[in-house]
């Protein structure tokens, strides 16, 4: 297990409190940005064209996010921390300010992208940096509150979207990111300091460029497969062996690579391995719940959006509250048996939701999103904080964006899996009935339900109490 102290990688401690609060903001920029934008896709396209287009507006997003993540990760354990938030911060208001002014739908998918780079800088270092500036005992947590600011804004984006969008103007949705990228970096800049020297190492470009290209690659078969082009069409094919070709190449390279970007020893790490099996289980659950949750109480039970969004909002009210005391369960049962409980309450919860149908309540549909969320706050975390322990100054950052990347892998395997089975059974009709849908949502349900219980086998898989984490 690391011994570092935290006083060894952050100056002074006393400024911990401005530090969370700016990490806090930054998370709420990343967060707020993959959710306002869906109430507001009619009135941009109404303004802008390009209605067939709008779908890549979040996969664009997702895609740069996802991929820069590893980058970013190698870089800030090689040059810190601070110039990569603080560049990711940067980027991601540049990226803002251009959204804000397109004036074509091309346009805005392309700003999209820029405000993915720098996303993918913020995510992973506001995690990092926690997991540097806390203690052990703290970190649960803190990881609690930034949790927290993802469970807010995924309640908080789709309404935020639709009062700009309706009573000012879309492209504040936007804008409104520039004062609020400026406050985060200037307490950043005002409160952080990294006493950890810089190490003088050649950056793996090569390295960087495979695996951006080659994970790219896959990620985008996986978003659009089945959506823009059918799963056997040439391109579809032509995608994913060119991604499988590059990602092969990337593996040689970084075998020989002086200082790798990812580092083939995160495989080798068994609670590595086994958290970031988990964030990726997390992430197409999560992703499931989300986008299909609402579209059955919406489709299926006759709610209105707001309800709609409140009702899988019991998810994400779960999770923060549970995340906050999980330090204290890890701390006196150990990481793996956190991770179990979690998961095992995150499977009944979804076990849960095979019992509903065109008859349930909201209350159902909302304690079973509870349940889940309570169990995924008490694997989650734990577990994050089990492989960011396990590591040193010089590995913490490349471990979390590994947790990171392989949420973002299971977010975009969510999207395909779950999109063909709903589109299955629905097939090309833009209103289904409610029959048919109820029928394609429940076959979601079975799929998390299953994806629940394989993430109790990865948390088995964690290190027992009292061994070595590394």
């Amino acid at each position: 297990m690391a011994t570092e102290t935290v006083e060894s990688s952050v100056g002074f401690r006393s400024e911990r409190g401005p530090i969370l609060g700016a990490l806090m903001l930054a998370t709420a920029l990343v967060a707020l940005d993959s959710t306002i934008i869906a109430t507001a896709v009619l009135t941009i396209t109404s303004n802008l064209g390009g209605f067939t287009q709008f779908p890549w507006l979040f996969s664009i997003y997702l895609l740069a996010q996802a991929v820069t993540v590893p980058v970013y990760g190698k870089l800030a354990d090689t040059v810190g921390r601070k110039p990569v938030i603080l560049f990711g911060i940067a980027v991601f208001a540049l990226g803002s300010l251009l959204c804000g002014l397109a004036t074509s739908m091309l346009g805005l998918i392309v700003f999209r992208a820029v405000q993915g780079i720098g996303a993918g800088a913020i995510q992973p270092m506001t995690m990092t940096i926690a997991g540097d500036l806390y203690t052990l005992s703290e970190r649960a947590k803190v990881q609690g509150y930034l949790a927290s600011v993802w469970a807010m804004s995924s309640v908080l984006g789709p309404l935020l979207g639709g009062v700009f969008a309706e009573y000012v103007d879309w492209r504040w949705i936007f804008l409104v990111n520039l004062p609020l990228s400026a406050l985060a970096a200037w307490m950043l800049l005002r409160s952080f300091t990294e006493s950890t020297p810089r190490r003088e190492q050649r950056v793996d470009y090569l390295g960087a460029a495979l695996l951006t290209v080659g994970a790219g690659a896959l990620i985008l078969g996986l978003l659009e497969g089945g959506q823009a082009w059918a799963w056997s069409a040439p391109i579809s094919i032509a995608i994913f062996a060119g991604g499988a070709l590059v990602l092969a190449l990337f593996v040689l390279v970084e075998r020989r690579a002086e200082n790798p970007i990812l580092p083939l020893w995160v495989f080798t790490r068994r609670v590595i391995v086994a958290s970031s099996l988990v964030s990726m289980l997390v992430g197409a659950i999560l992703l499931g719940l989300t986008s299909y949750v609402p579209t059955f109480t919406q489709g299926v039970l006759g709610t209105g959006a707001l309800v709609a969004g409140l009702t899988v909002g019991a998810l994400t009210l779960g999770w923060p509250l549970a995340a906050s005391q999980a330090g204290k369960v890890y701390l006196r049962i150990g990481f793996r048996s956190t991770a179990l409980i979690g998961s095992a309450l995150a499977t009944l919860g979804a076990v849960s939701t095979l019992l509903i149908d065109e008859d349930s309540t909201l209350i159902q549909v909302a304690a079973s999103c509870f349940v889940i969320g309570i169990g995924m706050g008490l694997v989650a975390t734990p577990t994050l904080i089990a492989a960011q322990t396990s590591a040193e100054w010089t590995e913490r950052g490349v471990v979390t964006s590994t947790n990171m990347f392989a949420r973002s892998i299971g977010s975009a395997v969510g999207v395909a899996v779950f999109g063909a089975i709903v589109n299955a059974r629905v097939g090309d009709t833009d209103h289904p009935a409610p029959a048919t849908l109820s029928a394609a949502v429940h076959l979601v349900f079975v799929t998390v339900a299953v994806m629940a219980l394989v993430m109790v086998i990865a948390s088995a898989m964690m290190p027992s109490r009292g061994t070595n984490l590394a």
